[in-house]
């Protein structure tokens, strides 16, 4: 049987196995900090491999650097060995949902959501902090090593239970406001690109106090090839005095950055744009229209002699050839429809073309240019009220995003089976639009929202009203919608399949006790704390806590399928109709081994020391290569 690992991959060790599997000659071996002998890489070797010119030392380069850069870095490859616990009296519809509300540190969340969901989100919608002076960022610390901070911080006691909000506000009197906030944004966006589909969006919400330096970071993070553009949005029809507006400038709108996980795996996709001013900019004989160019390549596979002919009595130029037939032209030039336009021969498109719905460029095409207005998406105070509407009492959030915003995003970008994950969920807008537009057009997007049980104000309407963290209005705003939404959908076919349910997971350390990672540093001197190795569960811990730190190392998403079944006495998890089965219980003798074996699952995990005698560890390995051999055997 093999011992589970119980925690997430060392990015940095794949990382190395990846540059040796490509440059083998730069593999090398040396002695850690710990005296291990363990894998390297000879970055000499890899030097002369990747070029002949390197940047080093103090040469100067183009970069984008702060303090702690690396040590964010190193962050984001680190594993984690903390675990997602569910919580079933908060969930709702947990047997049969596909959509997860997390609660906890969302980089935490990230890593381990990273084991399961790598390369299967569709796409990511985030709403970090802005870093105004006004809000918090997380308490990332750099300065020292992770268990050192964690010890001296006062943030856990002696049992690791949280004493302290790991959450900070980020004023403009800090010295490190901007490097606070990158080593925030950086390692958690680090992360998240491995969950992007080859195909995937990433889009992030920000203002002027952060964008500049968000557009670096996702620069180097993303690509800048990968770079769609900003999607303008009216977040306001009364602009904020910040100051300009004796200089005739107000802040009237943010921008969302637009990001692709490969442009190139991107067929493209439409975002109608409701400002006709932008879709059709240009005047033609009939009015607003837009021009387009009607010539590409006559090179090598997309030669057509026959496509040369003259419109207008214009031949394509140089090298190019017509993308439309005679024909087409004959009745373009008819209608006035095609015209020269500096020296280029372009079609008009107006308005009121029929063939217009399937003429629009691709979406990346026209994102540089992209409003998002007011009228058709909704402002920060719809969003407000929307939400007071919805709890029927104010809750005082005032920059929140309407679910029209993102329903309309999610629409365009994604199909109907997608995953959309937002890990700075808020109260939840991300979860409201999916399951809004899963009712207007019959989708089944599944939606993972992840979010810091950060503190409401005591003073605060949120907290007068009952809530006392954020956690608690997110997943009340999805209970609420869920109901609101099957109400307001009650005569359309099928909408009783609609899924308005979620499962709540909440991060914690680990299951399994310190023993089970550190067993070197554990005396084993007395009887007592032999007795302690016996059972290297966590105190405290269920059944189902366990299986939920398995899903991951077996592959299998959160959302997966969950059946319980008793088996000769003892309680049996069978998880997506038979692919993992798990026992936790103790004394499991070889009748239980003997039936499970026969139910022939691709895994079975159980606890280590959980036979029932010695003579039941001796016959396991020998049942299982009787009745299934192919089983994957593995142990807590």
């Amino acid at each position: 049987m093999q011992k589970l690992k119980l925690q997430t991959a060392n990015m940095a060790e794949r990382n190395i196995e990846m540059l040796g599997q490509m440059f083998p000659n730069c593999l090398t071996e040396t002695i850690n900090g710990d005296g291990k002998l363990v894998r390297a890489i000879d970055f000499d070797k890899l030097r002369q491999e990747l070029a002949c010119e390197v940047a080093e030392g103090a040469e100067e380069r183009y970069q984008f650097t702060w303090p702690d850069k690396r040590a964010a870095i190193r962050l984001a490859n680190a594993p984690t060995n903390k675990t997602l616990r569910p919580c079933r009296e908060e969930s709702v519809d947990f047997d049969n949902t596909e959509n997860l509300y997390i609660e906890g540190d969302n980089l935490e969340v990230l890593k381990l959501l990273r084991e399961n969901y790598l390369g299967k989100v569709k796409m990511i919608y985030i709403d970090p902090p802005y870093n105004t002076g006004n809000d918090f960022v997380y308490n990332d610390d750099f300065a020292q090593g992770k268990a050192e901070f964690e010890a001296q911080s006062g943030l856990f006691d002696e049992e690791g239970r949280r004493m302290a909000d790991p959450m900070v506000q980020n004023t403009e009197s800090n010295g490190r406001f901007h490097t606070d906030w990158l080593n925030m944004i950086y390692p958690r966006l680090k992360v998240a690109k491995d969950l992007l589909t080859d195909n995937g969006i990433i889009l992030i919400s920000i203002d002027e106090h952060e964008s500049h330096n968000l557009k670096k970071i996702c620069d180097e993070i993303f690509g800048e090839a990968n770079y769609f553009g900003d999607l303008i949005w009216e977040s306001t029809t009364q602009p904020a005095n910040t100051g300009g507006a004796k200089f005739g400038l107000q802040q009237k709108t943010e921008v969302i950055l637009f990001y692709g996980k490969n442009k190139s795996a991107i067929l493209g996709f439409n975002l109608e744009i409701g400002d006709t001013t932008l879709t059709y900019p240009h005047i033609g004989k009939f009015g607003k229209c837009r021009f387009e160019v009607i010539e590409k390549s006559d090179a090598g596979g997309y030669s057509r002699p026959t496509m040369k002919f003259k419109i207008l009595g214009q031949y394509p130029r140089e090298g190019k050839r017509w993308q439309i037939g005679e024909e087409k032209a004959r009745e373009l030039e008819r209608t006035g429809k095609v015209e020269i336009i500096d020296g280029i021969v372009k079609k008009a498109v107006y308005p009121e073309d029929e063939s217009d719905k399937i003429q629009y460029k691709p979406f990346w095409s026209l994102i540089r240019e992209s409003k998002l207005l007011t009228s058709e998406n909704g402002t920060a105070l719809n969003g407000k009220e929307e939400v007071n509407t919805l709890f029927e009492c104010p809750l005082g959030f005032d920059t929140v995003k309407p679910s029209k915003l993102l329903k309309k995003l999610i629409f365009h970008i994604t199909n109907q089976d997608a995953i959309i994950l937002d890990f700075f969920s808020g109260t939840a807008t991300t979860a409201h639009a999916v399951m809004q537009l899963n009712a207007e057009d019959g989708g089944n997007r599944k939606f993972i929202m992840v979010q810091l049980p950060e503190l409401t104000d005591e003073k605060s309407d949120a907290y007068r009203a009952g809530y006392k963290n954020i956690c608690e209005i997110g997943k009340e705003r999805i209970r609420r919608a869920g109901r609101k939404i099957k109400e307001e959908n009650a005569s359309k076919e099928g909408i009783e399949r609609l899924d308005v349910g979620f499962r709540v997971l909440k991060l914690d350390e680990s299951n399994m006790a310190d023993v089970y990672y550190t067993p070197a540093d554990t005396p084993i001197q007395t009887t007592l704390a032999f007795d302690a190795l016996v059972d290297n569960i966590r105190e405290g811990r269920t059944a189902e806590d366990l299986l939920f730190q398995v899903l991951p190392e077996c592959n299998l998403p959160l959302s997966s399928k969950i059946e319980e079944r008793e088996i000769h006495g003892k309680k049996v998890f069978v998880v997506e109709d038979g692919y993992l089965m798990a026992c936790f219980d103790k004394n499991i003798n070889e009748s239980v081994i003997t039936a499970i074996a026969k139910e022939k699952p691709y895994y079975f995990v159980m606890c280590d020391r959980s036979m029932e005698t010695d003579n039941v560890a001796d016959n396991f390995e020998q049942i299982f290569e009787a009745y299934s051999k192919e089983t994957v055997r593995r142990i807590l």
